[in-house]
């Protein structure tokens, strides 16, 4: 039985730390490609479709902390901290669309650090 909580919780924990890289990932390239909505045509829908899918992975790092948390019995913690970043990711969605960069840009390089925070506490 402990063997199988221990299989359970390892599982759960490589799914965690696979959705962080996967975030970090798609938040980088996020910046990359806003660089290449000032310089080039194909920019915006780079930009656009990149924001869907950093969305996703917000999306899928609560579901992997939650996954994590729940059947393997860990701590709750890192579903605190995936729920506070989907509100960012959401936050950071509507100032995109909203065309606000003084804002839209400084929270998307704080949820990179914050990301990269993530990561490396993993």
């Amino acid at each position: 039985m402990a063997t199988q909580v221990t299989a359970t919780a390892q599982r759960g924990s490589t799914f965690l730390q696979t959705a962080i890289v996967l975030q970090t990932l798609t938040i980088f390239l996020q910046a990359v490609s806003a660089g290449l909505l000032l310089t080039s045509s194909y920019g915006e829908v780079l930009h656009s479709v990149g924001a869907r899918v950093m969305y996703g992975a917000s999306m899928l790092y609560l579901l992997a902390a939650v996954l994590a948390w729940k059947p393997g019995g860990g701590s709750p913690r890192p579903v605190w901290h995936a729920t506070g970043f989907l509100v960012l990711a959401s936050v950071q969605v509507v100032l995109g669309i909203a065309h606000v960069p003084s804002l839209h840009l400084p929270l998307g390089v704080l949820m990179f650090g914050l990301s990269v925070l993530a990561l490396a506490r993993r």
